[in-house]
């Protein structure tokens, strides 16, 4: 990323309000391309304790240093890491910038996640959509027993550990059912999801998430995360 053009766009965004250092600081984790069209998400419902009702600058506050009780940033496309975010909402509060760079006292980040970006971690032609009743659906061609194989699986997602996780409740490929259900043992790990959503600061923890038509709508937050060199 160009340092030059990433400040020009934040300096326009948020105008005189932050120094040049915040602006710089902020566009090190986030680029924003807005798809035409896309209405911008919602902002996160705030968490009991997320949100403070009147904060106030901490004390012992540095002359060298700048405090915003309240930060948000929204993006239609956040590009980073070799990986893609769409409709990012990112609230940060008791944000403090000065010589050591930039933190966040508490951050959370509301992101979707493409299928396509979880699909091409399983392979070329796999194909990963929403299934109806909040599963997801994955569809690709495993090898299992010394064949090739169409496989068919659906399963409910969730966070586990911090990782988008889909593991199959059904497999079809089909067979019979008997058939089925032995070869389903050999290729669930096949056909499991396990992914880490990249391209944000580091500190931030999956939360939650669910399925939507365009791919997992995502929660994750953290404490005291480093925003900046």
């Amino acid at each position: 990323m160009e340092w030059t053009r990433a400040k020009d766009w934040l300096i326009g965004a948020v105008g005189m309000v932050l120094a040049l250092g915040v602006a710089a600081a902020i566009a090190w984790w986030i680029v924003s391309d807005p798809a035409s069209g896309v209405e911008a998400a919602p902002a996160p419902t705030p968490t009991p304790g997320e949100r403070q009702p009147d904060p106030k600058p901490p004390a012992g506050l540095g002359a060298d240093e700048v405090w915003l009780g309240d930060v948000a940033l929204d993006a239609g496309t956040l590009a980073a890491a070799g990986s893609v975010l769409h409709d990012v909402r990112a609230i940060g509060q008791d944000v403090v910038t000065g010589p050591d760079g930039m933190a966040a006292e508490r951050l959370t980040v509301d992101a979707t996640v493409p299928f396509e970006v979880v699909a091409s971690e399983l392979g070329d032609g796999t194909e990963v959509r929403a299934a109806g009743g909040g599963q997801v659906m994955v569809v690709r061609t495993v090898e299992a027993l010394g064949r090739q194989l169409a496989v068919t699986a659906t399963g409910t997602v969730e966070a586990d550990a911090g990782r988008l996780v889909v593991e199959p409740r059904s497999i079809d490929f089909g067979g019979p059912g008997f058939v089925s259900d032995a070869v389903g043992a050999v290729v669930n790990g096949l056909v499991t999801i396990e992914h880490d959503i990249e391209g944000l600061p580091e500190g931030l923890v999956l939360q939650e998430v669910t399925v939507q038509e365009d791919g997992f709508r995502a929660r994750l937050s953290g404490e005291n995360v480093k925003l900046g060199p």
